[in-house]
């Protein structure tokens, strides 16, 4: 028994050892004081579930016209649905994030034509409302009118416009939206130079209160909520990216994260769409990534 103790702690040490020296160095942990990003954010009201009322739009500078409720509220359409025939996939857990809308109780304003509404007849029997045959849904990262946090998740969800098509036709999310990317890539931003960005094309960062040696995240918590872990992405779908000590590591909360060259990376949800930088040196703690994985402090 005392011999299989040894030998176990021995193996662990050598683990230890190994993941160590396979993330060292010459760049030194930053050892600054900032709080995480997000330990102070504030509660505001959740997105409405009920009947979307008249709808509207909203002029976006970047979107353009963006379809909404009644109130306000951004409406959405899911990639894996379909509009001929109108069909719905969002359910279960899907549907808590993306709350459908009731077809009952919907109206067309001015600014959106009567003949582009319907509805479909979901699994479980209700009505969803339909906007150029497309299922559309409101999604409950947005907390007031006139926001579109969910624009470009997981690439599959969109802004809708006022007859059911995309609304992601601006300046910078014109040129990639339906574009397909690998995991990650590097994107040449006008003002940082080269940066990772994922398979969305969002923008990747570093957090400074990270550490490589070893492999560790400050970033719990409410902090999570705003700056989302990357994935685990296959190093041959990272073309560009520095390739030594792309490991992925396994976080105290369960979540597998991605890291490059050791460092863990993230993405923002204040940046809305493909090419914003939205979360470039907030708190003197995030910055963008490049190729090599170093940060990004051009500014």
């Amino acid at each position: 028994m005392v011999k299989w103790r040894s030998a176990s702690i021995a193996v662990t040490a050598a683990a230890l050892a190994f993941a160590t020296a396979a993330c060292g160095g010459k760049e030194a942990p930053a050892q600054d004081k900032v709080a995480p990003a997000g330990a102070n954010g504030k509660q505001v009201a959740s997105v409405p579930t009920g009947p979307a009322g008249e709808l509207s739009v909203w002029e976006s500078n970047e979107l353009g016209d963006v379809l909404t409720d009644s109130a306000g509220f951004t409406l959405y359409r899911f990639d894996k649905d379909t509009a001929k025939p109108p069909t719905s996939r969002c359910a279960g857990d899907c549907a808590k994030t993306w709350p459908v809308v009731p077809a009952a109780g919907a109206s067309a304003s001015a600014k959106v034509g009567k003949s582009a509404l319907g509805s479909v007849t979901r699994a479980d029997g209700t009505k969803q409302l339909t906007v150029g045959g497309w299922p559309v849904y409101r999604y409950v990262g947005d907390t007031k009118p006139k926001q579109a946090n969910g624009q470009g998740s997981g690439g599959v969800w969109f802004a809708a416009a006022a007859d059911g098509s995309k609304a992601a036709k601006g300046k910078k999310a014109g040129a990639e939206a339906g574009k397909k990317l690998p995991g990650l890539s590097v994107r040449k931003d006008p003002a940082l130079g080269k940066i990772l960005v994922d398979k969305r094309g969002f923008t990747v960062y570093r957090f400074t209160k990270d550490s490589a040696w070893p492999m560790k995240s400050a970033c719990t918590g409410a902090c999570l909520d705003k700056w989302p872990v990357v994935q685990p992405v296959d190093k041959n779908d990272a073309p560009g990216v520095i390739k030594k000590n792309f490991l992925v590591m396994k976080r105290p909360d369960g979540i597998k994260q991605q890291t490059v060259n050791c460092w863990p990376v993230y993405t923002f949800k204040g940046d809305k769409q493909p090419g914003d930088t939205n979360g470039q040196g907030v708190g003197g703690t995030w910055y963008a990534v490049s190729p090599e994985g170093k940060l990004v402090k051009v500014t």
